[in-house]
C-alpha cells in the first residue's frame, strides 16, 4: 500500500483533529511531525531491530514525570513514519485506521502510559 507524502501528512492531521477537546487542550510544548522513515537513531532508541517497523516515535518527557522545575525545555516531538505504515497496511482504509492508532499510542507516551498499557488497550 502507498500513499503520497501530502495523503500521509494529511490523515496525520486528521487524526489529531480527531482527539477529544480535552486532549488537544492538554497537548502543551510538543511538536507532531512526520518522516518518511525513521533514521538509524530512532530505531535505535525504540530498541527495533533489523526485522521490526517503528510507526511512530515519542521523544520527550511524559507529562507524569515533569516537576515544577521543568520549564524552557525544548519540545517534545512525536513523528510518524510513512514507509513503515504503507509497509504494514494492505488497504487505504487500514492504513488511515493504523495512522490514527499509531497518533493515539504516541500521544499516550506524552502522557504517561507505557507501551505494555497501550498495546492493552489497542493502541
Amino acid at each position: 500500500m502507498q500513499i503520497s507524502r501530502q495523503a500521509f501528512n494529511a490523515a496525520v492531521h486528521e487524526a489529531i483533529a480527531g482527539l477529544p477537546q480535552k486532549f488537544k487542550d492538554a497537548l502543551q510544548n510538543i511538536a507532531i511531525t512526520t518522516a518518511d522513515e525513521p533514521s538509524k537513531e530512532q530505531l535505535a532508541s525504540a530498541h527495533v531491530d533489523d526485522h521490526g517497523e517503528l510507526l511512530g516515535l515519542y521523544q520527550g518527557t511524559p507529562i507524569t514525570k515533569r516537576g515544577f522545575s521543568f520549564a524552557g525545555e525544548l519540545p517534545d516531538v512525536i513523528t510518524i513514519f510513512r514507509g513503515p505504515h504503507e509497509r504494514v497496511c494492505h488497504t487505504h482504509k487500514e492504513l488511515i485506521t493504523q495512522i490514527q492508532k499509531t497518533v493515539l499510542h504516541e500521544i499516550g507516551h506524552y502522557f504517561g502510559f507505557d507501551d505494555a498499557y497501550l498495546h492493552s488497550h489497542g493502541y
